[in-house]
């Protein structure tokens, strides 16, 4: 009997154990979950939507002190706009590059030592000089060409003398001529004289004017010739900007010997600035190009400092890989406010008006991530903020795709100050 008891206990003691493994394991098991939900790290319990925002709740006194004002949202219609982004450029005429006419060393001549970037200069100027240079000596002229220019002094010389010859017996006549009138006009007075011989008194005394001033005329153009003292040595010759502007670019300073027909400088003329916007082939239909644009900073955001900028005739250009063309207009910049280069947004008026729901531009509030928002009131003290997609400005007015119903007030004085109080950052 006992040793058919001795199987059974065999049997039965190992699924004891067996039975007793699986509920420790169970036991670890939730204890293991239990530990790791207890060093979770974080949890969710309630998840918050745009549409479930936090209310807004101020006092009466609060209210007062922020100023809060509020506008209803319409449905107005309004001239359709549309926003691109433009490059500045400078007209195909008002960058030149000035090279050198011939071989020589370069000068200055207001005797600066340098030409600075960014410096002024005007057409009434010269912005440098150059000195012919082909030999050491600085000559050009051959010993033939020397005899002429030689000979070409001296007659210069010997024409100098002779204008004022002319111009002293023009002198002489002259004052022949008014003895002459003065004598005939007491002649005449003294009923001796007769009146033609006072006018042909007169003639002559215009005659002599005449003449003096003629030879005054020949004698100043040749006072004008100068020729160097020494025969054979050409001056300095005057190197003059072909249009105001300022200096773009430099690549020689005074005293640096050239070639002929080398790059001196580049002069860039900014009074007139061309906006350039690439714009949608397929917005072309839309767009009416014959209206005036207007230019802002890139947040588009409407402020006084905007400008109208009238479309011209644009050169034909595009950007084939965007599927675009390039609308130009004419942007005056008398005071160098703006660069070339630098990017604006151009808001081009579209052809058509449109009934759109508008809020107030002033009741937008932008976040950092260029989120738009606007405040509604949905009680005399409670506010919350809602979500708008502005689609274009016109004016003062905003128009939106998506926002407030129309008969909603949303707050426009005091927006800001009421996103200090929400975030707290404001008291």
């Amino acid at each position: 009997m006992d040793q058919e008891a001795n199987p059974l206990r065999s049997r039965v003691v190992p699924l004891a154990l067996f039975m007793g493994l699986l509920l420790v394991s169970a036991c670890n098991r939730d204890v293991s979950k239990s530990d790791k939900s207890s060093h979770a790290p974080s949890k969710s319990t309630r998840p918050v939507s745009e549409t479930d925002l936090n209310v807004v709740e101020l006092t009466e006194d609060a209210v007062r002190r922020l100023g809060l004002e509020t506008e209803v949202v319409q449905e107005r219609t309004m001239l359709r706009v549309r926003p691109y982004g433009a490059d500045l450029v400078l007209p195909s005429d008002a960058s030149v590059i000035v090279s050198a006419p011939l071989a020589g060393t370069l000068q200055s001549p207001s005797d600066q030592t340098k030409l600075e970037v960014g410096k002024k200069v005007d057409r009434s100027q010269s912005v440098l000089s150059i000195l012919p240079l082909l030999s050491p000596e600085r000559s050009v002229l051959t010993p033939a060409e020397r005899i002429r220019f030689a000979e070409a002094k001296n007659t210069l010389a010997q024409s100098r003398i002779d204008a004022e010859g002319v111009v002293q017996q023009a002198d002489v006549q002259v004052e022949a001529a008014k003895i002459a009138l003065e004598r005939a006009q007491r002649l005449l007075d003294d009923m001796v004289g007769t009146v033609r011989a006072l006018d042909e008194a007169k003639a002559q005394l215009e005659l002599a004017e005449k003449g003096l001033a003629a030879a005054k005329q020949r004698q100043k153009q040749v006072e004008g010739v100068i020729l160097d003292e020494e025969a054979g040595t050409l001056s300095a010759i005057p190197i003059p900007t072909p249009i105001n502007g300022i200096l773009r670019n430099v690549q020689v300073q005074p005293g640096e010997m050239v070639a002929a027909g080398a790059p001196l400088f580049e002069v860039m003329n900014n009074d007139v600035l061309w906006v350039k916007a690439p714009v949608y082939v397929g917005d072309l239909p839309e767009i009416d190009s014959q209206k005036e644009a207007r230019i802002s900073m890139l947040d588009g955001r409407p402020s006084e400092e905007d400008l109208n900028v009238k479309p011209i005739a644009s050169p034909p250009t595009a950007v084939p890989t965007a599927a675009a063309v390039d609308l130009y207009y004419h942007l005056p910049n008398p005071d160098g406010r703006f660069q070339p280069g630098q990017k604006l947004a151009l808001h081009i008026p579209l052809k058509g008006e449109a009934v759109q729901t508008a809020v107030p531009w002033a009741a937008v509030i932008h976040d950092i991530y260029g989120g738009q928002w606007v405040y509604e009131q949905i009680e005399p003290r409670k506010f919350v903020r809602r979500r708008v997609q502005v689609a274009w400005v016109d004016g003062e007015w905003a128009a939106v795709r998506h926002g407030p119903a129309i008969g909603a007030k949303v707050v426009t004085a005091g927006a800001a100050e009421l996103a200090g109080t929400e975030f707290g950052f404001s008291k």
